[in-house]
């Protein structure tokens, strides 16, 4: 073999090495965006998830200020009962 078919020799094996080096690149990048593709869902059932807490919270805080007028209300029934019930003792109902 001559110079020349040594060097191209050389030559074919850094172009082969290249690309090998190219390939294994080119999954390590495959992975690398897989890893961001699972990121972005993640992101995107947090973001859901996010909102239903949100709107669940919202409801959770209307109910509560009803819960809050309902006792209200019915403290003020309650009371207003108790009143009418000590007005005229049991006893002295019963006897007319």
């Amino acid at each position: 073999m001559s110079t020349y078919d040594w060097v191209t020799v050389g030559a074919l094996a850094m172009i082969g090495v290249i690309l090998l080096v190219l390939l294994l690149q080119y999954f390590k990048l495959q992975d690398v965006w897989e890893g961001l593709r699972g990121c972005r869902e993640a992101l995107r059932w947090a973001r859901i998830f996010e909102s239903e807490n949100q709107e669940l919270k919202r409801a959770l805080r209307v109910e509560r200020q009803r819960s809050r007028e309902l006792q209200r209300s019915l403290g003020m029934v309650t009371k207003k009962g108790e009143a009418f019930c000590f007005e005229q003792p049991l006893g002295e109902r019963e006897t007319r």
